[in-house]
Formats: structure tokens, sequence, C-alpha cells
């Protein structure tokens, strides 16, 4: 954060992209369930390389796509390149919702794996969170849930793969730059998917509608990701986690409005424990560790 940062305008570009993030969501369920998932994560990730690509070589050139550690660069582009797919398959059997709030795990995850990977020291109220998240997964996803087996284990999939996602970015945050990071991301997406489609077919194509809601899709995305950005120049990420989880809110009223799906009151229990896991594990990795002295 800057000194000159401003945490109601960090807190207002949060809203601003989870809406979005919620908004893309629920258009890539309404495109999954007509076209390949491949398909419209390939015009997907071609937006998103275009709008990234645009938006910064006119300022830096040819250190958009340098790196220092460019495996791990690529390796954390699939990672999102496979979450993206396992969330719209989730998306395609699943409410909205509930999909929603099953991939806001990660925190929680995110936390474990720190302290497994990479020595960061988890305080009593983290492990405290971490079992409540696992508790509301379960709730949510308890049988005479309705919720579709497959569905439920993709989104628990998309959760563990955006996990090697985020521990990755807290791994090259250290050498690499935010922009040559997210040109890597689009450019691995469109390349993973215009492969597969070349590969595989693209499934039935789409109208002039449905080609336009697949750009709409990319820019929705893109943009969210970029007021995402710019809301941690703003303010701390201790100020903005709770904030995050307006997308489980958005989501929700959305897929209410759009597919009539509105969760059950296990169900929004089940939504409340994650969300509170989360907060738990953000408020935790915030406050300094004790100095242990022997």
């Amino acid at each position: 954060m800057h000194p000159e940062g401003n945490p109601l305008k960090g807190v207002a570009l949060v809203i601003a992209a989870t809406f979005l993030f919620a908004s893309a969501d629920t258009l890539g369920k309404h495109l999954v369930m007509l076209h390949a998932a491949t398909m419209v994560l390939a015009a997907r990730y071609v937006v998103n390389l275009s709008l990234v690509t645009l938006a910064m070589w006119p300022r830096h050139r040819a250190a958009l796509w340098q790196t220092n550690r460019t495996g791990l660069v690529i390796i954390r582009g699939l990672c999102l390149a496979l979450a993206s797919i396992t969330m719209l398959l989730a998306l395609r059997v699943m409410p909205v919702a509930e999909t929603v709030a099953i991939i806001y795990i990660t925190p929680v995850l995110v936390m474990l794996a720190a302290a497994t990977l990479l020595g960061e020291r988890v305080r009593p109220l983290g492990w405290v969170g971490a079992a409540l998240g696992f508790a509301g997964v379960l709730l949510i996803a308890r049988p005479g849930s309705g919720l579709d087996p497959r569905g439920v284990v993709l989104a628990l999939t998309n959760a563990l793969l955006a996990t090697g996602y985020h521990v990755l970015t807290r791994v090259l945050a250290k050498t690499e730059t935010t922009m040559a990071l997210m040109f890597h991301t689009a450019l691995v997406g469109a390349v993973v998917f215009i492969g597969v489609v070349l590969v595989l077919g693209p499934g039935p194509l789409p109208g002039a509608f449905d080609a336009g809601l697949m750009l709409a899709l990319g820019a929705l995305a893109t943009a969210g990701h970029l007021l995402f950005t710019s809301a941690y120049r703003e303010a701390p990420a201790s100020t903005l986690a709770p904030v995050n989880y307006m997308h489980i809110a958005f989501a929700t009223v959305l897929g209410a409005l759009v597919f009539s799906q509105v969760p059950g009151l296990l169900g929004f229990a089940g939504m409340g424990m994650i969300a509170v896991a989360g907060l738990l594990a953000a408020w935790s990795a915030s406050r300094p560790m004790p100095v242990e002295v022997d």
C-alpha cells in the first residue's frame, strides 16, 4: 500500500471486482451449458491476453514478458488454466452460489500449504479456521444436498489448483514483476486452450451473440483482476480480506436471478462457515507471531 493509499477506495475496488467475478461466473455457466468449456476458455484467454498486452505494451515494451524463473512462471499459469477449466465444468452441473462458496476454501488451503511448504507459522486461530472451513464444505456438499458429486469434486480440485497458483505467486513475487506474471498467465491460458480446441475440435460453434458473450466473459475477468490488483495498492490485505467474500453474496444473488437457484438454509450456513474460516485465516496471517526468546 502506498502512503497516499485510500482504504475506502480499496474496499470499493474489491466490491467492484467481486461483482465482475460473480458476473463472469454466471455468464460462464450459461455459456458452458451450450458450448465446449475449452472453446469458451480459449476465447476468454485470448481476450485477456489482448487486453493485458494493449494496456501494458506501450509503456513497458519487452519488460512485459521478461522473467527470471520462467519455468515456475509457466507452471503457475498452468495451475490457473487448469483451475479455470475445473471451475467451468463444476458450474455446468452445480449452482453458482455453492460452487463459488466451495472454492473459497482456498485461503485456508493456502495458509496450510504455506505452513507446510514455505515454513510459515500458523496461529491456533488459523487452525480453528481451517477446521471450520472444511466443516462448511462438508455441510454444503452433504448427502441429500442435491449437489452433483462430480461438481463438488471439480470445485475442490479448483481450490487445490488455486492454492498452487497462490503459493507460486508468493514465491515468484520476490523475483518477478506483476505485469510479467499477468502477461504469462494470459499467454499460457491462451496457448493451452487454443491448442486443445485445435486438437479436439471446437464443439458447437457459437453464433454472433454467444461469441460476443465469450468476448464479454474475457473482458469481465480481466477487468476484475485489474481492479483487484489496484485495490491492494490502496489498502492492506487485512483490510480487504473480508470484502472478498462479497463474491459469494453476488454469486448467490445472480444465481438466483438468472438460474432460479437458491441455496437452502444448511447451504447458507456452510457458506457462512467458509467465509468465517477465510477471515480467521486472513486475520491470523496479518498478525505478527510473538518472538521466541531462549
